[in-house]
């Protein structure tokens, strides 16, 4: 196809802009919510009315095309990583190492403080590795088979999972997300990680203290069915290997990623690594595991509950994830690069006054950018090229502006469905984001400590005259260099 030229974005009014998202939002509530159906459809009805939209504001159809490629491959990388857990979860079954962890997982941990103990663990493997979806690919995973086998509800142990794996996420000078953040913002890496203390460190108590709560209160009600625990672990003796030798698997992952591997080849040995153990640790044939790679895994134990637990993983189990990711991505592209985005941004900007205002304002506008755009990393790009210079010309320290966009951005991030973060999470821990929000208690607790920090001032660091002055030459140079507030 030949590639035409992109016209410039050009501003489009802001009443235009908002009815791709309008439309979008409506038909989501009626297919998800009334119908129960697939949220794909209301997508690509959203993309057709932002395209209709910037049809009618002069863009020719080429350069729409070109908008949603855009789009489509700024989630390519996210992309290649769903594929890969696919692999990796499939292998995993297969060679017993999801077993082994459910099986030891089941006679050491305690049901009452099993949410607590799960997020906790998360937690220290994020900050460890500095990736949220590398932590809910491997700990995740295996945290939900054992929690289900438990009889908690796959809701909370998702929430759990969740909170652990984003905190460390977001407090991790590994994290792809908190370098964004910090150097889009001009702030020192570990600045911007203590200026978090503040809204990240409570939250994490708070979820905490929840979980405990949770755990006491309503799964310490419920007794363990021994004999049914009882047949799982027989039923996962009788069908795998079970052996602590196959902790060495996601161990070796872990490590990887430590000692900086990228994601994508840590995860990939660790599906070749689960593909040696089906192998020769569980004796199946290599035609056998290299089909569970493409199609998952199959087991009839004759235990409903084991079944359910173990028949899953492989590449085309996640093709659901990643379409709806691709599908995502072309009303993202066409909202973002025809100027849409930009015009209801402009608009939040006008309203935005003060400190509080300010900081209100950047985590709506990476929540909503998060809702629009379907991916994290736009929700902090876009926000940041927003707002800095308000924030300088109002004497906030920029590091009050990078805290702000992990909060707002990062962590919201999992509660829209069709985000590029919730769309993984459903496909890696098979909880849709409407059933785990109420239970990702960090993720929304966060937020709401930030704007009570906003509104009385405590943990915002503020600059002085000449100290702006500083930021202003360090950042955008000589006086005609420097942008005006509400350009991007």
């Amino acid at each position: 196809m030949k590639e035409s030229k992109l016209e410039s974005p050009r501003q489009i009014n802001v009443f235009l802009a908002i009815i791709p998202f309008i439309v979008m939002i409506f038909s989501m509530y009626v297919a998800v919510v009334k119908f129960e159906i697939d949220p794909h459809v209301p997508l690509i009805l959203g993309t057709a009315t932002a395209a209709i939209v910037a049809l009618i504001c002069g863009y020719k159809w080429d350069s729409l095309e070109e908008f949603m490629y855009k789009g489509i491959k700024l989630a390519l990388p996210a992309v290649v990583i769903i594929i890969l857990v696919g692999l990796v979860i499939g292998s995993w079954i297969g060679g017993g190492i999801v077993a082994t962890m459910i099986y030891y997982g089941l006679i050491l941990l305690n049901p009452k403080y099993f949410l607590v103990t799960i997020m906790l663990i998360c937690a220290l493997v994020a900050l460890a590795i500095g990736s949220s979806w590398s932590t809910m690919a491997t700990i995740g995973v295996a945290g939900m088979g054992i929690g289900m086998s438990m009889g908690i509800e796959p809701a909370m142990i998702a929430g759990a999972v969740i909170s652990g794996a984003y905190f460390g996420d977001k407090m991790s000078p590994l994290s792809d997300t908190t370098n964004l953040a910090a150097g889009l913002t001009h702030v020192p890496l570990f600045d911007h990680i203590k200026h978090m203390f503040y809204t990240t460190i409570p939250g994490l108590i708070i979820s905490l203290i929840v979980f405990l709560i949770i755990g006491l209160k309503v799964i310490g009600n419920e007794t363990l069915n021994d004999e049914e625990v009882n047949s799982m672990l027989n039923a996962m003796q009788d069908n795998f290997v079970i052996s602590p030798w196959l902790f060495l698997v996601p161990v070796i992952v872990i490590v990887l990623i430590v000692l900086k591997m990228s994601a994508a080849p840590a995860l990939f040995i660790g599906a070749m690594l689960g593909v040696l153990a089906q192998v020769f640790v569980q004796g199946g044939s290599l035609s056998t595991s290299i089909d569970v790679l493409t199609n998952g895994y199959a087991l009839e134990s004759g235990n409903e509950s084991v079944d359910t637990l173990f028949n899953r993983g492989g590449l085309l189990d996640m093709m659901y994830t990643v379409s709806m990711t691709i599908v995502a991505m072309t009303f993202a592209g066409i909202m973002e690069y025809s100027g849409m985005l930009q015009s209801i941004m402009n608009q939040i900007l006008k309203i935005a006054k003060g400190t509080f205002g300010l900081i209100s304002a950047t985590l709506a506008s990476a929540f909503f950018t998060n809702a629009t755009c379907s991916e994290q990393y736009i929700s902090i790009v876009v926000p940041s090229r927003m707002y800095l210079k308000s924030y300088i010309d109002n004497k906030l320290h920029p590091k009050n502006l990078s805290r702000s966009l992990e909060d707002g951005g990062t962590l919201t991030s999992v509660f829209i469905p069709w985000n590029t973060c919730g769309v993984f999470i459903y496909g890696t821990l098979g909880v849709y984001a409407w059933d785990y929000g109420p239970y990702a208690i960090l993720n929304f607790s966060v937020p709401i400590i930030a704007l009570i920090l906003a509104a009385t001032g405590i943990g915002v660091k503020y600059i002085t005259d000449s100290e702006k002055e500083e930021f202003l030459e360090d950042i955008y140079g000589s006086e005609q260099a420097k942008p005006a507030s509400n350009e991007l």
